[in-house]
């Protein structure tokens, strides 16, 4: 490839005989491709490391100064977070040029309409011909939204549900749209059909659908009122979630059959029920439990702590380990190449937690219907009901939100001591079949 200091003009473009790849200057990665089969344009980039190459069309339709603000256009893209190989959507190529002309009415007024589906340029990746959108789409700003809100998610589930509810039900509607043309018609397109039916999914397509309009709007890719908006707009055109759907819990073992099933289930011999066992004892979340560390726990002082990168609420969170629990990993062998609490002897040479259905297939071996989950309502009517601690320790222990007033009220030296005494109770009680 030739090394050019200065820019190429028209005329020296012309005179290129050598095949293979020019710099022609004036952007950078900007190259012209010389072969028997002709002369095309080529922008070469690195993504994330990884050097890639689009293809912006022959030098026949493409002149050299729309060449280079084709280019431009590209490397801003990209500075957005923009992949262009990670576009999927596969449609002719339309070259910018094609946009440009306003000899007539009817040509303005079919640049219109594309310009309304995004213009496009063909990626050459060594796949198949595809495009990606040069103006702003809603498309587009999803991506955006994920590549900047993703560290602050508690996993990559949380992303994939984001992508995929998007995709399923908002995209066939708005996907291609600028983010200034999405309406409230658009919004009651998406949510009318699944908002009876599906009320948990489509409340939540509307919140992701107005968290990545507020973000267009920060970015000034529009302007006036959020059309996902829910309260004094959405919420006179549909009716409110709960009164369609009332909120559902999980279902929960009963406090009094609470020991008599965890007996069952210590009975169990498998990696899953050992996890489930540490995950009831410790009134954790399952998510918390399958991702325990060695490094997290110190056995001498039975005490467990939890990173806030892996808690819902993005703090520590400190859990006294009972003298039940502190048996239990005493029994837990460990692995050279990982440092997971729980792992699969079969997944140990991945070092990936088990899954959520481990533990779940424990409670169908028992024929129950209870959530893994609902073993946290059961710990809390246990201290509701069985016990005199205050309500605000057991929130504690479950590391639910209070009030900062209630909250500094409890921070006292006695309390991770008192949360101690709890936790013990707790493994007593279930100690006991009933």
């Amino acid at each position: 490839m030739a090394n050019l200091k200065s820019p190429l003009s028209v005329k020296e473009l012309e005179q290129l005989r050598d095949q293979g790849l020019h710099a022609v200057g004036g952007v950078p990665g900007l190259l012209l491709k010389v072969s028997s089969g002709g002369r095309s344009w080529i922008y070469r980039y690195t993504f994330e490391g990884l050097r890639k190459k689009v293809g912006l069309g022959p030098l026949t339709t493409l002149g050299l100064r729309e060449a280079r603000e084709l280019a431009r256009d590209l490397s801003l893209k990209i500075r957005e977070g923009i992949d262009p190989c990670e576009i999927k959507k596969v449609e002719s190529v339309e070259t910018r040029s094609s946009l440009s002309a306003h000899q007539d009415a009817s040509t303005r007024d079919d640049a219109k309409v594309r310009g309304k589906r995004g213009s496009k340029v063909a990626i050459s990746d060594g796949s198949a011909a595809k495009t990606i959108p040069l103006t702003p789409t809603f498309e587009s700003c999803v991506r955006q939204y994920i590549l900047a809100h993703r560290s602050s998610w508690a996993n990559a589930k949380h992303e994939a549900q984001w992508q995929s509810t998007l995709d399923r039900y908002a995209m066939p509607v708005i996907g291609r749209l600028n983010p200034s043309e999405i309406t409230v018609e658009h919004l009651l397109e998406i949510l009318s059909p699944i908002w009876s039916t599906k009320t948990e999914t489509a409340s939540r397509v509307r919140s992701r659908i107005e968290l990545v309009l507020n973000f267009a709007r920060a970015k000034k890719l529009r302007s006036g009122e959020n059309p996902a908006l829910w309260r004094g707009n959405l919420d006179s055109l549909l009716p409110k979630p709960r009164k369609v759907a009332p909120v559902k819990h999980h279902e929960a073992v009963d406090v009094d059959a609470g020991g008599s099933v965890f007996q069952s289930i210590r009975a169990m011999d498998s990696i899953g029920a050992r996890c489930l066992e540490f995950t009831i004892l410790t009134a954790s979340r399952s998510g918390e439990s399958r991702g325990a560390l060695w490094a997290e726990i110190d056995l001498e002082r039975a005490l467990w702590t939890i990173p806030a990168r892996r808690m819902k609420m993005k703090r520590d969170h400190r859990i006294p380990l009972s003298g039940a629990a502190m048996g239990l990993l005493r029994r837990m062998p460990r692995f050279d190449n990982t440092d997971l609490v729980f792992s699969s002897p079969q997944k140990v040479h991945l070092a990936r937690p088990l899954s959520d259905m481990t533990l779940t297939a424990c409670h169908r071996r028992l024929q129950l219907s209870a959530t893994v989950h609902g073993w946290r309502s059961t710990f809390k009517d246990w201290a509701a009901e069985k016990t005199s601690y205050a309500n605000e320790l057991s929130e504690m222990a479950l590391a639910h939100a209070i009030s900062s007033g209630v909250e500094s009220a409890y921070r006292r030296g006695d309390l991770f001591e008192r949360r101690r005494a709890m936790m013990d109770e707790w493994a007593e009680f279930l100690a006991r079949r009933g």
